[in-house]
C-alpha cells in the first residue's frame, strides 16, 4: 500500500493505540507516531524504519515484520507473545518528529509514567536520545541503561529507528535492542 502526500496529510493529529499486551516485558517508548503509523495503526510503520528490522537481527523476533501496511494478525500476535509493548511519548500524528513542541514532549512523561505504572514491564527503552532529553529534562543523557529508573522499571535510551537517524545502521540499532531484550529477559544474556 502506497499513500500519497495529501492521504498521509489527513491523518496528521491522529492518535495510534498503544500495543501492549498483558505479559509486557519490554515497553519502547518512540517519540510520536509518524502519519504512515497512523494511516496504518502499526507503529513503526513508515517504509524505511528500522525497527522491526532490528529487532529480527538482534533475536527478539523470530522473523521479520512489514508493518508498512499494518500489522498482519500473526507478526501483532507474535509481538505481544514476545512481550514486546509499544507506546509514545506524544501521541499525536506528524510527518517529523520536531514538529512537536517541548512541552509536548515534557507532558508525555507524565502519561508515559503512567503507562509504566499500569503495565509493569521489566525494561522501559526510550527510542530516541534528543527526545528523552528533551522530555526529561536531562540535556546530556546518554545512550545506555540510565542511574534512575521508571516506576520501577529500569530506563534505558536506544537509538532512534527512523530512517532520518544517520547516525546509526540497522546493525548498530540490533545491538543496542540486543542488550535491553536481554535486561528484559527476553534473550539470553550473552
Amino acid at each position: 500500500m502506497r499513500f500519497t502526500q495529501s492521504e498521509l496529510a489527513a491523518y496528521r493529529g491522529a492518535v495510534v493505540d498503544d500495543l501492549i499486551g498483558d505479559n509486557c516485558r519490554l515497553l519502547f517508548v518512540g517519540i510520536n507516531p509518524s502519519l504512515w503509523t497512523a494511516a496504518t495503526g502499526a507503529h513503526f510503520a513508515r517504509p524505511g524504519n528500522r525497527f522491526y528490522p532490528a529487532l529480527y537481527r538482534a533475536g527478539i523476533l523470530d522473523r521479520l515484520i512489514d508493518a508498512s501496511n499494518g500489522y498482519a494478525v500473526a507478526d501483532r500476535e507474535m509481538l505481544l507473545r514476545r512481550g514486546i509493548g509499544i507506546t509514545n511519548l506524544a501521541p499525536r500524528a506528524t510527518a517529523r518528529a520536531d514538529e512537536l513542541t517541548p512541552d509536548e514532549l515534557r507532558d508525555g512523561t507524565q502519561r508515559l509514567l503512567d503507562t509504566v505504572r499500569t503495565v509493569a514491564p521489566r525494561v522501559v527503552a526510550v527510542a530516541g536520545i534528543t527526545a528523552y532529553r528533551t522530555a526529561f529534562r536531562r540535556p546530556k543523557a546518554v545512550t545506555g541503561e540510565q542511574d534512575e529508573q521508571l516506576a520501577g522499571a529500569p530506563l534505558w535510551i536506544v537509538p532512534n529507528p527512523s530512517g532520518l537517524n544517520a547516525h546509526d545502521t540497522v546493525d548498530s540499532l540490533a545491538a543496542a535492542y540486543r542488550r535491553v531484550g536481554q535486561a528484559a529477559g527476553i534473550l539470553d544474556a550473552a
